[in-house]
């Protein structure tokens, strides 16, 4: 494992990938499940977690059953379109075009395919790669870890200019969010799940990991956005997620 990659070149543009919807029971809310891309101009290819497992585009219903995550919600769509191959693909990449894949964290709906891209390092947190597997969602059905080349990230840091992971924790051990500098755009601050909505900053995160430090990451999240004039994506917005650009498009 090792602690540090750099980037060569600088954000030129960034997409969001539709890994499909989701229904929370508790509202209830339907979340979109989304991941990120992020090309620089030294054609760097940059994945930002890669949804549920395939299993759920070819049944849901069974997989549901299998992880025991209907207590927590059910899946509204995920079909094999919503996997990360085709969303690639809507952007003129395959999957072995990424040169570097993040993990923002390791439940479920973010890990999916986290074993998909065997030639590229991962980035991801050391609070989250020091645990025996992966989050994902029940004690019953677990992923391990794929032998791969970790990064671990510790504390903020510059990935490549204009490309910060900031660590916090607070919905998992060591949640991730990311702050990208786009020529025509600006900043963009990618929250993940560590503001999952803005509503949740009302809500005072209940229900997280650790409620505390979801409150403290959440509001230096948003300080720091209002401070570059940022455009916020949140990482499950039932306002935002209807309307918000996704892949074949791109923010530059």
């Amino acid at each position: 494992m090792k602690s540090q990659v750099t980037l060569k070149g600088k954000p030129k543009r960034l997409a969001v990938l539709d890994y499909g919807l989701f229904e929370v029971h508790s509202g209830p809310r339907t979340i979109g499940i989304c991941g990120f891309v992020v090309e620089t101009d030294a054609d760097e290819v940059v994945l930002i977690d890669t949804g549920f497992p395939e299993k759920y585009a070819r049944d849901a219903e069974a997989a549901t059953t299998e992880d025991e995550l209907g207590s927590f919600g059910r899946v509204l769509s995920v079909t094999p379109d919503n996997m990360p191959g085709p969303q690639l693909a809507k952007l003129g990449l395959a999957k072995s075009d990424v040169t570097l894949m993040i993990q923002s964290h390791t439940h479920i709906d973010h890990v999916g395919d986290m074993a998909g891209y065997p030639h590229a390092p991962i980035l991801i947190s050391a609070a989250e790669r020091a645990l025996p597997r992966p989050l994902y969602w029940s004690g019953k059905q677990m992923m391990d870890w794929p032998d791969r080349d970790y990064h671990l990230v510790q504390d903020d840091m510059d990935l490549g200019h204009g490309f910060e992971v900031l660590l916090c924790p607070g919905h998992a051990p060591g949640q991730l969010a990311f702050m990208v500098q786009l020529p025509q755009t600006g900043w963009v601050l990618l929250t993940s799940d560590a503001i999952s909505r803005a509503s949740e900053i009302d809500e005072r995160f209940a229900g997280s990991w650790d409620d505390d430090l979801a409150i403290h990451h959440g509001d230096r999240l948003m300080k720091l956005a209002s401070e570059r004039g940022a455009l916020v994506i949140y990482g499950h917005s039932p306002e935002q997620w209807p309307d918000l650009k996704k892949a074949p498009e791109w923010f530059d």
